[in-house]
């Protein structure tokens, strides 16, 4: 064999070793869920041509996909749901796909649930849907993505607060929360849906002496 060849080769069967005694010692399923946490795509691929299932998942529910999903691993994702993974599923916290890169702020993988069809109106453990905790963490992009694709913009989680409310009151006023602020009134969000004590938007931008969000909120005719 030419040197060149057989040193290529060495490596190879070197980068192999690792996925194969992790498929040896844990079995497919559990090298799967490895793989995905960490975003290695190759011990992905080989757990499921070792027979793992793209469905399995942990004692919480918590697939492949949910695990590559919450850490952003977009390369994962695309190969475990042409592999079968549901991006419907839910674990025990109802965390979905769209759920845990809307939470990690993950565009491309919330554009790529999208566009595979994820519910905009699934609810999590709070009773919030995706929307909300994206307003919440301020993920402007992921805001943006989700109001184009149609998401309600007024939903009331189980804490009675709307993705306008958690902007306000769970941000920091800075220009990524105001600019979320300005996106969802923009859209048609409900400026004057007041929170369980009664208190609105602009009454919580007040308190918190956040001008911008004020100047967006009185502008579309929010009350105090």
């Amino acid at each position: 064999m030419h040197t060149g060849l057989r040193v290529a080769f060495c490596a190879f069967v070197l980068a192999l070793q690792p996925m194969t005694a992790s498929l040896a010692s844990e079995g497919p399923n559990q090298a799967l869920m490895r793989g995905a946490s960490r975003g290695d795509l190759d011990a992905v691929r080989a757990a499921l041509a070792a027979g793992a299932s793209a469905t399995a998942g942990d004692a919480r529910g918590r697939t492949a996909l949910l695990q590559a999903g919450a850490a952003g691993h977009l390369e994962v994702v695309k190969a475990l749901i042409e592999a079968g993974a549901d991006i419907a599923h839910q674990d025990t916290d109802k965390d979905d796909l769209l759920a845990v890169a809307t939470v990690g702020g993950h565009i491309e993988i919330v554009r790529l649930a999208v566009a595979r069809g994820a519910s905009l109106t699934v609810k999590n453990r709070y009773g919030g849907i995706p929307i909300i905790p994206a307003a919440h963490r301020g993920h402007v992009e992921v805001v943006r993505t989700l109001i184009a694709a149609g998401s309600p913009l007024d939903h009331i989680n189980n804490l009675g607060w709307t993705a306008l409310i958690e902007a306000v009151i769970l941000g920091d006023g800075g220009p990524a929360h105001t600019e979320i602020v300005g996106l969802l009134v923009s859209a048609g969000a409900n400026v004057n849906i007041a929170d369980r004590d009664g208190t609105t938007p602009l009454g919580h931008a007040r308190q918190r002496g956040y001008r911008d969000m004020i100047s967006i909120l009185e502008t579309a005719g929010a009350k105090p």
